[in-house]
């Protein structure tokens, strides 16, 4: 789930995505970072979450890396196909 909040210019954008099952940690990956990983936090009742500031206007692919290996995209935003045979999240702000 992605959740937004304009103040001006600036958009702070929270990434939340609930986990079930075994999983040990979550990153998010986007073009607004190079496709590196970044780490989520862990809430105390399991679901993962980040928040970030960008600039009004701006859109990304983006995605969750769980465990390092499976890719998951985020419900809340439509899907665009990837040059990986598999489909990222578009965030359009």
């Amino acid at each position: 789930m992605v959740a937004t909040k304009t103040n001006g210019q600036k958009v702070w954008v929270t990434f939340t995505l609930p986990v079930a099952g075994e999983v040990e940690r979550v990153s998010i990956c986007g073009e607004w970072n190079s496709w590196e990983d970044e780490p989520m936090k862990q809430k105390k009742g399991g679901d993962y979450y980040l928040t970030k500031i960008f600039k009004s206007g701006d859109s990304f692919e983006f995605g969750y890396k769980i465990n390092g290996c499976e890719w998951m995209t985020d419900e809340s935003c439509s899907k665009v196909a990837s040059p990986y045979l598999s489909e990222n999240s578009l965030l359009k702000l």
